[in-house]
């Protein structure tokens, strides 16, 4: 099976869309359009037709590009049933333990609910990759909006049960925010002190940080590293604070 081609596009001030190509059936998915004419451009210049969006969440930075690529396309729009009611675009709605498919390659749905009541994730096992919407971002996780620190932990465990080598592929550009909270709460971790500045590097000269992998994060993510729900919340509540 030909590898998925996966294309980064930043869009608004940091958020990240990804565009997943199937070389052998020429599917190609978009997954959480902010907007519409970047990623039209970026599909057109490739010479790829977009088939299909699948959306992590209803957030409008996730959700805001939906309506105007299905109109120039008439791909079909996959998303959270949780989350129905506030993606008006939707077509397929799924949830977790349910299979979705690009081509030939297959994603087992993940409910990762904390962020959003009805936030999704998608696994391609055999890719060895994951897109995560705003679950799990570079040294981070989201923000607490509709859920609870229990249900984050949770998630980060589940996450936490994927081989190091997987990709993880999030919607935004945080991680040099992330990384220098990051060493605030966990001051004696060599691997996150050597991370930080290398993001630094990255981020003086524009290049993006992500995706990133499991193995990274196992690393040096403190709420990935949290032993309980309970250090997760307190971590995060630092950072909404910071």
């Amino acid at each position: 099976m030909a590898a998925l081609d996966i294309v980064r596009i930043p869009v608004l001030s940091d958020n990240y869309v990804w565009l997943v190509h199937d070389p052998a059936s020429a599917a190609t998915m978009v997954v959480d359009p902010a907007v519409a004419e970047p990623v039209l451009e970026a599909a057109a210049a490739r010479g790829w037709t977009i088939t299909d969006i699948w959306n992590t969440h209803w957030h409008p930075d996730h959700t805001g590009g939906n309506a105007a690529i299905k109109e120039a396309t008439g791909c079909t729009i996959t998303g959270p049933a949780a989350e129905y009611a506030r993606i008006p675009t939707l077509d397929v709605q799924v949830k977790g333990g349910d299979k979705v498919k690009l081509g030939d390659h297959v994603a087992d749905v993940w409910d990762v609910p904390a962020h959003t009541a009805g936030h999704i994730a998608y696994h391609f096992a055999e890719d060895a990759a994951i897109f995560v919407g705003d679950t799990m971002f570079a040294m981070g996780c989201g923000r607490l909006f509709e859920g609870t620190a229990e249900q984050m932990f949770a998630n980060m465990q589940k996450l936490g049960t994927l081989d190091d080598a997987t990709r993880v592929y999030c919607a935004h550009e945080y991680t040099l925010s992330n990384a220098r909270f990051a060493v605030t709460v966990d001051p004696g971790n060599d691997a996150l002190a050597a991370r930080l500045a290398a993001v630094e590097a990255a981020r003086a000269v524009g290049e993006a940080t992500v995706p990133t992998s499991i193995g990274e994060e196992r690393a040096t993510n403190p709420f990935f590293r949290a032993s309980d729900a309970a250090e997760l919340g307190r971590i995060r509540a630092l950072k909404d604070a910071a």
